[in-house]
């Protein structure tokens, strides 16, 4: 088996990531970088730490603990990360759980054995496992193993993923075990995907082309979906070049996940800077009719919604 990924979460009663009642496993780690990640404490592979100023009571426990002085109340996130070491001395010592551990370490076996406590509502409700992330394709061995230990407990799957991973080891290893994959598609022009997510999305859509071309044989299913942020992936101009690049691929259905601006504090909470911080748009939800404005789009393209 491959590395080991860290789980930031196992959250059951999911209703809003795939058929049925369902349960999310979140895998820390992505290999995007999008601006505007609504899991920012998904990106990075390592474990950090997240201070939630809301929980905390002001006691300083955490302060005399720290044996390297990380930690002060004249820092705007609490925590220096160049002095922290991760010790996680703070987090054991703070009594109101205002700092906490992002990512943990769990196996195959815990992993199944707490998503099968589910297993009734996923078997009255059409539901199951949902994993998520960060970009649970970044670790195929591990990946493959706990799709394949679900499957064998009758148990329907579901891989959320970003769409940068290796295709041939995708289709051997994820996809024998996998009914249906929600794939973002975020922006169509390169150069903008590059600017605003990390990296080109030359892999991502040679890779959904592959796999939609695959889904029409049976088996499993693909939905792409396309996530509205304000003023980058929900400007007519990119919603219109993705519309179209969907059609000339004969899909018929496809999801917009609307836009979400709660992230923003999950950046102060692990210390990142946040490079919308003045811009009003990202700090509001997005309006509903630029939503049903978008889907028009994709309506008329003969797409459903």
């Amino acid at each position: 088996m491959e590395k080991q990924p860290l789980i930031l979460e196992i959250k059951g009663n999911s209703l809003d990531d795939g058929p049925g009642i369902r349960s999310m496993v979140f895998f820390k780690g992505c290999p995007l970088s999008c601006v505007w990640c609504h899991n920012p404490e998904s990106k990075r592979i390592a474990q950090e730490i997240s201070f939630d100023a809301k929980e905390c009571v002001g006691c300083n426990t955490c302060i005399d603990t720290c044996p390297n002085g990380a930690l002060s109340r004249d820092n705007r996130y609490f925590i220096d990360r160049d002095r922290c070491t991760l010790c996680m001395a703070c987090v054991d010592a703070c009594p109101s759980g205002a700092l906490t551990r992002v990512g943990e370490s769990m196996g195959v076996d815990e992993i199944v054995d707490k998503c099968l406590r589910d297993k009734p509502f996923f078997d009255t409700s059409g539901g199951g496992v949902t994993l998520s992330g960060g970009e649970p394709t970044m670790y195929m061995g591990f990946t493959h193993e706990l799709l394949k230990r679900l499957k064998e407990q009758g148990v329907s799957t579901l891989v959320e993923t970003c769409g940068q991973f290796n295709t041939g080891e995708f289709e051997e290893l994820i996809l024998p075990y996998t009914d249906l994959i929600y794939m973002d598609i975020k922006i169509l022009d390169p150069k903008e995907h590059k600017r605003y997510c990390g990296v080109d999305n030359h892999l991502i859509l040679e890779n959904f082309i592959r796999l939609n071309e695959l889904s029409k044989g049976g088996g499993f299913s693909i939905l792409p979906r396309v996530p509205l942020i304000p003023g980058i992936t929900d400007t007519e101009a990119n919603i219109r070049a993705i519309a179209k690049f969907l059609k000339n691929h004969g899909v018929k259905r496809s999801a917009l996940l609307s836009y979400n601006p709660l992230w923003h504090e999950k950046n102060d909470k692990i210390g990142v800077e946040n490079p919308f911080e003045d811009n009003d748009s990202m700090h509001k939800w997005l309006p509903a009719q630029k939503v049903n404005d978008c889907g028009e789009i994709f309506r008329q393209a003969g797409i459903e919604i």
